[in-house]
């Protein structure tokens, strides 16, 4: 039986649909066999990430309305045939309406791949509701800016008990120089702020501009952030890789948590 995961966000704009893409493919470049699951309905973006929008007959809704069969909505990449996609709907429908239907598919899917991975709409709204009532496992995406930690740390309150040792923090377009200089948290200040395990840290990277023009997963370059998915993917995999930070401590810790005590 394989694994659901959810990866979410309190914040949009932190990475959620890239970090997706890139450990849906990076899981299945591992030999495992994966999908991906768009349930952000009216943004659908996975697609055009992946590069398969010209590839897009079905949707998600589409499957738990069942206007289609889950096969045909299933979409596989070119590059790696073990990865497949759900898209979401090109127009706005709560996935929430079909929760139940929801469950049941990931129940099916999970028979048939060892990892069904659901990109969740960003903030608390319906959709965050409806994919994270179906994982078990949720992955935290968001970047070292106050407003991004305060959301995220409305994320865990909410996610925190259902989750409980199943719910971890990546941390996404750290810039070094602006650690380094004082002008932007530690990834160190970042969990300690909002207190759960640590998956893995993303450096700012100009490659992941050329990659989203590309829809090329960063996995596919030679680069520091893809090299850091990749470890990511292993740590997933139960693989013991240690997380090396080497940016000077940003002293920031007891401004961000009075703000997140307000």
């Amino acid at each position: 039986m394989g694994e659901v995961m959810v990866v979410t966000s309190g914040k949009g704009g932190v990475g959620k649909t890239t970090t997706v893409a890139n450990l849906g493919f990076g899981l299945a470049r591992l030999n495992k066999r994966v999908v991906l699951i768009d349930t952000d309905s009216g943004l659908r973006n996975l697609d055009v990430v992946l590069g398969m929008e010209e590839q897009v007959a079905y949707h998600l809704t589409d499957v738990l309305s069942y206007t289609c069969r889950l096969r045909q909505a299933l979409i596989q990449d070119r590059r790696q045939p073990e990865l497949y996609l759900i898209p979401a709907a090109p127009y706005r429908k709560d996935v929430l309406e079909y929760v139940e239907r929801l469950r049941e598919l990931t129940e099916e899917l999970r028979k048939q791949f060892d990892y069904v991975i659901l990109d969740c709409p960003a903030g608390i709204g319906k959709g965050f509701e409806a994919a994270t009532q179906v994982a078990d496992r949720a992955i935290l995406v968001t970047v070292p800016e106050v407003s991004a930690i305060r959301d995220a740390d409305r994320v865990i309150s909410l996610l925190g008990e259902r989750y409980k040792e199943n719910l971890q923090l990546l941390i996404n377009r750290v810039h070094i120089d602006l650690v380094r200089r004082g002008f932007m948290l530690s990834p160190e200040d970042v969990q300690e702020v909002l207190d759960i395990p640590l998956l893995g840290v993303v450096p700012e990277d100009e490659a992941v501009h050329v990659a989203l023009t590309k829809g090329e997963p960063l996995l596919c370059t030679h680069t520091h952030s893809g090299v850091c998915y990749g470890k990511i993917c292993k740590r997933l995999l139960g693989e013991t890789i240690p997380i090396s930070i080497s940016y000077a401590n940003a002293g920031w810790f007891y401004r961000i948590a009075q703000i997140l005590a307000r």
